[in-house]
This record gives C-alpha cells, sequence and structure tokens, in this order.
C-alpha cells in the first residue's frame, strides 16, 4: 500500500483532458448472457452480441477514438441518406459482416466477418504459422467460425508448435501422457492394493523358483483402511478423496447459467467430470500448489472452446487438451495462487500494487480518490479480477473475448490484463470520484456491463502513454 505523506502539499499530476470526456462514464445495461448449448450456434456465427457504444462529448478524446466516432458518424449518415433501419452503433475495428449492398452481395471490407475468417485460415493453414501476424490478428478478436479459436489458442499457448507437420506426433504424445496420469492417478486404493498383491506374488514365486521354501515375513498394516500411515495407500486415499470434494463443490458451481456446464443432461455432468479429473491431476502433479477455489473458472473457458471445436476429433480430446493449455496458462499466472508468496515480489500483491501504481501513473487524481480519500483496498476488488483472469466480471462471450487479447499479446497475458483492469477503473472515473468507499467497492466488486471491444481500446491507448 502508497504511503499517504507523499505529494499531499504538493500539486497533483494534471489529469489529461480526454480522461474528463463523458465517454468514460459508463452507463449500465441489461447484461446479455445467452444460453449455450453444445452444437448451437447463432445466426451471426459468433459468440459476441453488438454493443452501444458510449455516447458524449467526443472533442478531447484520443485521436484514434475520435477517428472510430467520425467513422461511425459517417456510416450512420449514409444510412439515414438511404432511408434504412438505425443500426446499434459499434466500434468500427470489431463491427460485425452486417454490411450488404443487396441481397446476395458480401461487402468484403476489413472488419467483415468473412474477410476475417479467411486471414485466420490462411494464416493457420501455413507449414510455419507467423506468431507475430497469428498474434496480431488475434488481438482484433477471433471470429466464431470453423473451430478457429481453439487452434489459435493451443498455438498462442504453445500446445501446439508452429510446424504444422509436428501437430499429429505432438497430439499422439501429449494425449498418451494424459492417458497415464489418468490411470496412475486416479484409481480405487483397493485396485492399489490389489496390484502391490499381484506384484508381491510375482516375487514371491521368483524367490521360490530360486531359492525353495519360503522364509516367514512379518505381517504390514500399512494398506488397512485404518492406518494413519504417511505411506499407507488407504491414508492417500482419504487425502484425495477430500481432495475430490472441494473440487467438486466449485466445479458444480461453474457457469451455473449455461447448459453446457449445468444442464440438467449427460453432455453436462460428462465435462463437469472432465473439469473434474483435470483438476484433480493438475494438484496431484503440482503439490506445492495443489488446487486453489477459483482455478475452475481459470479452466473453464478453455475446455468450452476444445469442447465445442467442429472437429469432432479434436472435440473428443478435448479434456486432454485442455489439460496441458491450463498447465501453459497457469505457468505465468501460478504464483498468485501460492499462499507464502503473497508477500514476495512475484506474489499476488506485488501484482495488485503494479496495477495500482498504473492507475497512479495514468490519473492520481483517481488513484489518490480511491485509495486516500474513500479507502478502497484494491485487494478487495483487484484480487478476484488477476488471479481468475477477470473470468467473473463480464459474461462468457465478453470472456472469450477478453482472453483472445490476453493470449496474443506479445508481451504476455500479465502485462495487458493489468493495463485492463486498470482501463476497468478509468472506464468508472466519474462514478468512482463520486463514490465513497461503501458506494465504490460495490461499484467495483460487481462491475458493470461495458463495451468489451472499447475497454480493450483503451487498455492499448495506455500502452501508447507510456
Amino acid at each position: 500500500m502508497m504511503s499517504t505523506g507523499n505529494g499531499s502539499s504538493m500539486n497533483p499530476k494534471p489529469v489529461p483532458a480526454w480522461l474528463n470526456s463523458a465517454a468514460w462514464t459508463s452507463k449500465p445495461r441489461s447484461p446479455i448472457k445467452p444460453s449455450y448449448s453444445f452444437g448451437e450456434r447463432s445466426n451471426s456465427a459468433t459468440l459476441m452480441e453488438p454493443v452501444g457504444k458510449s455516447t458524449g462529448d467526443q472533442e478531447d478524446l484520443l485521436s484514434s477514438i475520435a477517428k472510430v466516432e467520425k467513422e461511425v458518424a459517417a456510416t450512420q449518415e449514409e444510412s439515414d441518406a438511404t432511408g434504412s433501419a438505425t443500426q446499434p452503433t459499434q466500434n468500427a475495428d470489431y463491427s460485425e459482416p452486417s454490411s450488404y449492398t443487396d441481397e446476395n452481395k458480401v461487402v468484403k471490407s476489413p472488419s467483415s466477418f468473412d474477410y476475417r475468417v479467411s486471414l485466420f485460415n490462411t494464416e493457420l493453414s501455413r507449414r510455419r504459422i507467423h506468431l507475430a501476424e497469428l498474434q496480431r490478428l488475434t488481438s482484433q478478436g477471433i471470429p466464431d467460425s470453423g473451430g478457429i479459436r481453439a487452434i489459435t489458442w493451443k498455438v498462442l499457448l504453445g500446445y501446439l508448435s508452429r510446424n504444422r507437420d509436428d501437430w499429429a506426433t505432438e497430439l499422439e504424445k501429449k494425449r498418451a501422457a494424459y492417458a497415464v496420469f489418468r490411470e496412475e492417478m486416479i484409481i480405487n486404493p483397493s485396485e492399489v492394493t490389489r496390484r502391490k498383491e499381484e506384484m508381491e506374488a510375482m516375487k514371491a514365486a521368483e524367490l521360490e523358483a530360486l531359492e525353495g521354501p519360503l522364509q516367514r515375513h512379518e505381517i504390514s498394516h500399512d494398506d488397512h483402511p485404518l492406518s494413519l500411515g504417511s505411506k499407507s495407500v488407504w491414508h492417500q486415499f482419504f487425502q484425495d478423496t477430500e481432495l475430490a470434494e472441494q473440487i467438486n463443490r466449485d466445479v458444480k458451481r461453474t457457469h451455473p447459467d449455461m447448459q453446457f456446464f449445468c444442464g440438467d443432461n449427460d453432455f453436462a455432468r460428462e465435462n463437469q467430470e472432465a473439469l473434474k479429473r483435470i483438476l484433480f491431476i493438475f494438484a496431484k502433479l503440482n503439490p506445492g500448489i495443489r488446487y486453489v477455489q477459483g482455478m475452475n473458472e481459470v479452466l473453464a473457458p478453455l475446455y468450452y472452446v476444445f469442447k465445442t471445436d467442429i472437429d469432432e476429433f479434436n472435440s473428443k480430446h478435448a479434456e486432454e487438451d485442455s489439460f496441458f493449455c491450463f498447465v501453459e496458462l497457469l505457468s505465468d499466472f501460478r504464483d498468485h495462487f501460492c499462499q507464502q508468496l503473497d508477500n514476495s515480489a512475484v506474489g499476488i500483491r506485488s501484482t495488485i500494487s503494479q496495477m495500482t501504481q498504473l492507475l497512479r501513473k495514468h490519473d492520481e487524481e483517481l488513484w489518490r480518490h480511491l485509495e486516500i480519500t474513500s479507502k478502497v483496498n484494491p485487494q478487495f476488488y483487484a484480487f478476484r479480477w488477476i488471479t481468475l483472469l477477470l473470468t467473473q466480471e463480464f459474461n462468457f462471450a465478453d470472456s472469450l473475448r477478453l482472453w483472445d487479447s490476453l493470449l496474443s499479446n506479445p508481451d504476455g497475458p500479465l502485462e495487458i490484463l493489468l493495463r485492463v483492469c486498470c482501463s476497468m477503473l478509468l472506464c468508472l472515473r466519474s462514478r468512482l470520484l463520486a463514490g465513497d468507499f461503501t458506494t465504490n467497492l460495490k461499484l467495483l466488486q460487481h462491475y458493470p456491463s461495458v463495451d468489451i471491444n472499447h475497454l480493450l481500446k483503451v487498455a492499448d491507448d495506455l500502452k501508447e502513454l507510456k
């Protein structure tokens, strides 16, 4: 936490005029949370919902935002001149391909859905993928078509190499490795005991053949269900049962509004079981971290994207692919889940401090109001924002769009995550400056619906202002 003595008698850092624009005032809208089920696709062939852009005085905004507003205004004037119905204003960089010259001809603009699909297909079909170009395309949002997001995320996370010729071999090896994990780590203790008895019987038979009659051995009680020994198979089983119950409780609460995860059908139950196995195996392989509440929310987007891949063979192996991609993703954030590192330079408190310093750099007035005037401890809201990668702050479709940018950032997902968190505060600037502790804490713990593309645009602008 920053000291309040520094700069209290000095003139505060001037606030850029563009931060005071009415465009930063977020107007809550009714959240659109469509019901997702495997096999169903919207008519627009995308998970993204058209979202209205904030209105207000744009004269003092950054030049890039002003340019977007002028393009939208020009489009609106042309629409009015032709007598067409008024459409919701969208960020021109991420608009849907709904512009038609007639019933049979689609305008192939750079923002056209079909055009963007062709760009991704071209890049992903190369024998050696240009990672920088794929990152650039992905940062603008992946079109929800043909399993493009599933393949792209796997490449960006390093699960698939840049050489397409190696994909089949890589997938075969990793999926086989996961099958071994399942066999060795998710078994009944009775089966373990049976296997040990078989091994001992085989050894005894070998000794008998070599040395004649067996010598008498003392009976071991290590494998008795009431044994408290640390090496007891049953003792380990009871520990695993406790771990499995904790994971089970959290998985059942994963996106309760989505049929994909919590529907009353075999498919949803199968998905839940897959999530449980992934998290259980991860915990067993990482005893220093084990399972921490909230990991299920980080895993959910990965599993959803891979399971809904239109390639049935890849969809069949969504569990294996999700496990390894989950491991890759958490490699950048695992220190946030380790309680022993909370106060270290790589722990969650240090990361939160980086976020608040970023806010102070770009808007010292807002930083001072939150931390000194209203005394809102950033850990009360930013802890969840950062550890769960913002999966709980936006609807699922917006979370997928946000993750496109997180996974494609050349400087790593944490760097852009901090900028997005800072942007979330800036977009509520007027409301936060007018609020007290209770009002601001409630607002930040229940973040209002916003245009996710506008939020990402603000985050990009912060990088340019460094």
